[in-house]
């Protein structure tokens, strides 16, 4: 089961985002509107918080986790992805921050309590340490990470278009697995609260396999 609850903690998915049936989300997560999380991907917010804003795309063999509550981290530490965001191939977010309009190179790795603020590119294969506070409008490269340069105008307008691209492909893949219906449904949804269901007489309904 792709979408599962940890102890009390349930993921919380927006109904127009994109979970892959061979993902793995597990606790306590949000997925905001048009997100994606694609192929082989876990995000697994057990020991703390994962919150993924919207059309942010989380692509294939990513890992996202967290650090828990201990004398070393007092109060543990989250995740937290914002918008338009996206993340590369088997990439590793652990316990860090990325802001809105970043690309997050394939392969490359965030650390705990590191920060990526916004318009920001990590070079693939790149290694943000603990705690490092990088600074928006540049590329970074290396492991660990080096400030190369500034993101010029038609890089930072990339960084827009790979989320709407993004965006527009997970749409694509919703078509096929997901009832027409489901996109006029409400912004949000809990398993706690599921939205009321229509009453359709049996001979009506297709069925699926």
């Amino acid at each position: 089961m792709p979408i599962r609850p940890f102890e009390q903690h349930i993921p919380r998915i927006h109904l127009t985002a994109y979970v892959d049936e061979t993902a793995l989300v597990v606790g306590d997560v949000e997925i905001g509107q048009d997100s994606s999380v694609w192929p082989m991907s876990v995000v697994r917010g057990d020991i703390q918080s994962i919150r993924i804003g919207a059309r942010t795309s989380i692509q294939d063999g990513t890992i996202i986790h967290v650090t828990h509550d201990s004398r070393f981290c007092p109060g543990g530490q989250p995740t937290t992805i914002g918008n338009d965001v996206t993340v590369g191939h088997k990439v590793i977010l652990h316990a860090c921050t990325i802001e809105d309009f970043c690309l997050i190179g394939m392969g490359a790795i965030v650390m705990d309590k590191a920060i990526v603020p916004s318009r920001v590119t990590i070079g693939a294969g790149s290694v943000v340490p603990p705690g490092k506070v990088l600074e928006s409008g540049f590329l970074y490269v290396g492991s660990p990470v080096k400030q190369i340069r500034l993101l010029n105008e038609r890089e930072l307008e990339f960084l827009e278009y790979s989320a709407q691209n993004y965006q527009r492909l997970k749409d694509r893949h919703r078509a096929m697995h997901v009832p027409s219906e489901a996109t006029s449904a409400p912004t949000s949804v809990s398993p706690e609260t599921p939205p009321p269901r229509t009453r359709t007489r049996r001979s009506t309904i297709p069925k699926r396999r």
